[in-house]
């Protein structure tokens, strides 16, 4: 049981039909059902509207591009974010209560803290986006028939001879990282959903039969971000108001999606996660642009200073691109490097150049946008392009395993991670699609072997 909803954007868009009709063996009508379960079952709703999505939607509008009332993404255009966060507090803009009392009632606060949660309230469940702690782990527990083992490593898959061509999962070796006790646990079925880098090295480490694709064709939604920097008396026309204040609000509220591009999505976070992550992460150093021009790399000193006195009255745009299969990419485990629980994983991860002249391409829609906006300054920060963030593929549907995630060469091993995901879902934040893959998984799994 992985735990990587526990530090997430709560972002919940669906595949891009065309990225799972043209390379999956599955459609995504096929999808559908599973999809619309995942999203009562949360539930996902589109995100509300504060300062930062009003102006970003402004701009998309005055660039030219249309606003997309759908769920499936068949042409370009702008929408509110499909998150998986609670609505807001139906009592938010209710003079009789303070923000302590507030804060203390079910719902979202729009406190701009969905990284990590909302800062308190009545229960983690009841206020806080919902991830998997707060949603599918107690349903799981509230049935009596699950128990959840912490602080303990899977190693190694145990299998038995099945038939002359094939082996049969049976069980698992673990390790307790607190005590160091070995043990081994056995099913009928076992379930592996360790993430795009652990689960094939699962695999490799256990021995599993040879398959060329196990651990290839690693994507990695190539990220990169676009600061707009605005005049107050232009945002009081825009606004209403002298600041667009990006820390209310859900974390990442708008987005603008290109079918065979990828998709830009607004970005609001606290000072301190804006120094860092949106301007001195750049991999070169600052350049001095031209008039007009965007300003491109590295923040630092003095700049850094000056930028962040304008901290309220800027807008952030993430870039997410539509990433390419390389089956040069991937993960392999280290013949020369072990840890306690054996050889350690082995990142290759070279963008292709179909994926940086996508990404170009995303950067002048973002910066078109926030100029169209009247943003008196736009920065691109100009990301290394190793950032591990959306890690996908590695394990891929119909390379590894079948539709239904069961191996090819294993029998009863099935995969629900996002290391199945065949492609990079046209740059769709890739969360929803593993839960709604899980749970078509799961059924399949009841109906074959149960």
């Amino acid at each position: 049981m992985g735990g990587t909803t526990q530090h997430y954007l709560a972002n919940s868009p669906r595949a891009f039909p065309s990225a799972i009709d043209h390379d999956w063996p599955l459609s995504y009508r096929e999808l559908i059902p599973y999809y619309e379960k995942v999203e009562a079952e949360l539930p996902v709703e589109f995100a509300p509207t504060t300062s930062k999505e009003e102006l970003f939607y402004f701009g998309a509008n005055k660039a030219g591009w249309s606003l997309l009332a759908t769920l499936d993404v068949n042409s370009p255009g702008y929408r509110p974010q499909p998150n998986a966060i609670l609505p807001p507090n139906s009592q938010l803009l209710n003079p009789s209560y303070s923000e302590e009392q507030l804060s203390w009632m079910e719902g979202c606060t729009l406190a701009g803290h969905c990284i990590n949660g909302c800062p308190h309230g009545p229960s983690v469940a009841k206020i806080a986006k919902r991830s998997t702690n707060v949603s599918y782990v107690p349903s799981a527990l509230h049935t009596g028939n699950v128990e959840v083992r912490p602080n303990t490593f899977s190693y190694q898959i145990i299998t038995e001879n099945h038939s002359a061509e094939k082996l049969k999962a049976i069980g698992v070796k673990v390790r307790n990282t607190w005590t160091g006790e070995r043990e081994e646990l056995f099913a009928d079925c076992i379930v592996a959903a360790a993430g795009a880098i652990e689960t094939p090295r699962l695999w490799l480490n256990s021995a599993l039969p040879v398959n060329e694709w196990v651990g290839r064709g690693l994507v990695n939604h190539q990220m990169d971000m676009i600061t707009g920097i605005f005049n107050e008396k232009d945002l009081l026309s825009i606004l209403g108001s002298t600041a667009v204040n990006p820390f209310v609000g859900h974390t990442s509220a708008a987005r603008l999606d290109y079918p065979g591009l990828g998709s830009i999505q607004t970005i609001g976070t606290s000072p301190g996660l804006m120094a860092s992550f949106t301007y001195a992460l750049g991999k070169s150093a600052m350049k001095q642009p031209e008039k007009h021009s965007i300003q491109q790399g590295r923040v630092m000193g003095e700049d850094l200073i000056e930028f962040m006195a304008d901290y309220k009255s800027s807008l952030n745009i993430l870039i997410s691109t539509d990433d390419e299969v390389d089956k040069r990419n991937g993960v392999s485990v280290s013949a020369a490097a072990s840890d306690e629980n054996g050889p350690i994983p082995s990142i290759r991860y070279t963008p292709t150049a179909n994926t940086l002249r996508k990404k170009r391409e995303l950067v002048k829609i973002a910066s078109t946008i926030l100029r169209q906006a009247g943003a008196r300054k736009v920065v691109h920060s100009d990301w290394p392009d190793g950032m591990m963030i959306h890690m996908m593929s590695t394990m891929r549907m119909g390379y590894v395993v079948d539709q239904n995630c069961e191996s090819f060469q294993v029998n009863r091993l099935f995969i629900a991670d996002n290391s199945v995901l065949n492609n990079g879902l046209g740059s769709a934040n890739p969360t929803l699609t593993t839960q709604a893959l899980a749970t078509r998984t799961a059924e399949h799994i009841y109906k074959k072997y149960f």
